[in-house]
Formats: structure tokens, C-alpha cells, sequence
């Protein structure tokens, strides 16, 4: 692989004898690696493009976001691939496509371990929506098509449980119940794909996609950039919510120990709305509660119907390892729902 990095090197324009590579950080879509030129370090990934079928529209909008930002202040450093000699995104090198980014020194972490750090992720994350107020959502494509549309989620789920070889045994038809019910969710994300103006938003905020500083005081970097594109405010606060509030990770089995920490909602909340205060509207700041009940119902659908699907999209470690995933988000829920008068409360202090 040395030689195939240096050729990815060399397409960069940053020629120099490579010390040291190792892989980097614990993203499972595309293979990182830290690389330790005599001259510099870079980030360098393999680029999934089984995943992300269409690295053009990824490259159009970072572009687009590129050019918007120019000359823009922002409190943290927004991670963009470097440019080829020739002025391309990618590099192709033996039938695959690599980007090259500067590295950012910091800490990246998979869980907070203070409300403090919830805060400082979420007003970045917010901070990164506000710097792209301006841009013509129309301007941007979808790099994932129908990747966060909660009623296409829904439909892949019904047409999945009809089409089913899967012998449901009693959990998993009680499961499926409890996600049939979820149709109210659906009607709620449709008024709000009515009423809502469409944003540039980040779209997979994920605490391990910011950098913080090494004394966890600020965020150095907000990164993975793939997902940027058209989206609804809910989006990047719901995910947050589901990622960095709940008590438990996503492959948790700890069934009873799932539940929602009001303190890192509260949080994460103090924080998004920080960074975009007044240009939030009403309607949108009412919207953000949904936001985490609609993020866990869609993981959760999804999950389940690759249950149903016969585990063909997500990687698996053992049969039942879906129907786990998806009744760990379907918990998620149900806190989530059963806070609901809590999170009211924080709203209004907010």
C-alpha cells in the first residue's frame, strides 16, 4: 500500500518519503489513515464508493460550500479535502478513489462524558449551519437520496415486512407493532417537510465528527462533510439528541439501562440554539424535539427492515444483531416519548 500512497501523494503535489501510516479514527464507511510525511501530516480515505454512489455531488456541494465561506471567521476549522494538482476532489489510483485532508490535532471521541462537551458539540454543529445560511439549498444535490425522508423510511419498512422470508417470532412481532405505530411520527415529519424552509445542513452529526481541543475547552474542527447537503433543522439537532443523549450506544444490550440524560439534552439544546438563536424560526425551534424522536424512529426502521431484508445493507456479527440494533432505537424512542413533558420543560427554559 506504501507505493500506492505515494502515487496519491505525488497527485497531491506533496512529494515526500512517508515515515509513518496507520488507520485512523473509528468511522466504518470509508478506510482512514493518518499519514506521516517528512514534510507534513494528512488524513487520507479510501473513499466508499458503495455507499456514496455519487462522489460528483459530494464534490459539487463542498465546492459550493467552499466558495460561500470564503473569507468567513468561523470558531472552528471546517475540514475540506485538499485539491489535486489538477484541481479534483479525488484522486483515482488503482480503480479506487482517495481524498487527501489536512490534519487537524485534537481529540475526537465516540461518547461525551459531560454536559460541557454536549454543549460545545452541539453549538458547533449548529455554528455550521448558521455559516451556511445564504446558500441556495437549490444550488446543492443529494448525495443520498431520501437519506433522512422519514416517510420513505416507512414505506421501505411496510414493503419489507410483506415481501419477508423471516419466521417473526413474538419479540420481533411486537417490535414490528410498536414501529407500525410510529405512522403518527410520519404525518408529523410530513407537515413539517410542508412547512419548514429547506436548509444546508450537516446531516450526520455524530459526536466523533468533531475535534476538540486536547483540554476538551473548545471544538477545533467540525469534520466528515459527505452528508452536507438540503435538510431540515431537526436533522442535525435529532441526531445529535440520539447519539449524545442517550445513556446507552447504539449496539448497547443493556436493555433497562437505555434511556434518555436530560442534563446532555439540555445541553445540546443551550448549545444549537446558541449558535443560530434568532435565525431560527418559531416553527423550527418547535420542531427540534421531534427531531430526536424522528432520528431514532429512522435508525430504527432501517435497522429493522434489513432485519426483514435478510441483513443485506448493514454488516452483522451475528443473526439476531439487526433486530437488537433496532429494538436498542426503538428504547430510545419510548424515553424519548416518555420525556416529553421534561423536555417541554426544558424547552421553555431554553
Amino acid at each position: 500500500m506504501e507505493s500506492v500512497f505515494d502515487d496519491i501523494l505525488v497527485d497531491y503535489g506533496q512529494q515526500g518519503v512517508i515515515a509513518n501510516i496507520k488507520r485512523y479514527g473509528s468511522g466504518h464507511i470509508h478506510q482512514t489513515y493518518l499519514i506521516d510525511s517528512n514534510s507534513k501530516q494528512f488524513i487520507l480515505q479510501n473513499f466508499n464508493t458503495s455507499v456514496f454512489p455519487f462522489p460528483d455531488r459530494i464534490a459539487k456541494n463542498l465546492k459550493v460550500v467552499n466558495k460561500h465561506l470564503e473569507g468567513k471567521i468561523l470558531d472552528f476549522n471546517l475540514v475540506l479535502p485538499m485539491k489535486t494538482a489538477k484541481g479534483a476532489l479525488f484522486s483515482s489510483v488503482d480503480q479506487s478513489a482517495y481524498r487527501l485532508f489536512p490534519f487537524i490535532a485534537g481529540e475526537c471521541i465516540d461518547k461525551v462524558s459531560s454536559s460541557e462537551q454536549a454543549y460545545l458539540a452541539a453549538k458547533a454543529f449548529g455554528g455550521f449551519v448558521k455559516a451556511c445560511i445564504g446558500i441556495n439549498t437549490n444550488d446543492l444535490e443529494e448525495v443520498i437520496e431520501g437519506f433522512h425522508n422519514l416517510s420513505l423510511r416507512f414505506r421501505q419498512f411496510e414493503n419489507a415486512l410483506k415481501e419477508t422470508n423471516i419466521e417473526l417470532h413474538a419479540e420481533a412481532q411486537e417490535l414490528v407493532a410498536f414501529f407500525q405505530r410510529q405512522v403518527l411520527l410520519v404525518r408529523k415529519y410530513k407537515h413539517y417537510e410542508e412547512t419548514l424552509p429547506l436548509r444546508v445542513t450537516h446531516n450526520d452529526t455524530k459526536i466523533n465528527n468533531v475535534i476538540y481541543d486536547k483540554g476538551f475547552a473548545k471544538i477545533n474542527a467540525v469534520i466528515d462533510l459527505d452528508t452536507v447537503m438540503p435538510g431540515y433543522i431537526f436533522y442535525d439537532f435529532g441526531d445529535l439528541v440520539r447519539t449524545v443523549s442517550c445513556t446507552e450506544e447504539e449496539a448497547s444490550l443493556d436493555w433497562d439501562k437505555i434511556d434518555v440524560d436530560l442534563d446532555k439534552y439540555a445541553s445540546l439544546l443551550k448549545g444549537f440554539v446558541a449558535a443560530l438563536g434568532n435565525d431560527l424560526s418559531e416553527e423550527e425551534k418547535n420542531s427540534l424535539p421531534f427531531g430526536g424522536e424522528m432520528m431514532a424512529c429512522i435508525m430504527g426502521l432501517r435497522f429493522l427492515t434489513d432485519y426483514l431484508n435478510g441483513n443485506i445493507y448493514y454488516p452483522i456479527e451475528y443473526p439476531e444483531h439487526n433486530f437488537h440494533r433496532a429494538k436498542n432505537q426503538a428504547l430510545l424512542l419510548k424515553a424519548l416519548q416518555n420525556k416529553r413533558e421534561d423536555i417541554s420543560e426544558i424547552m421553555k427554559e431554553v
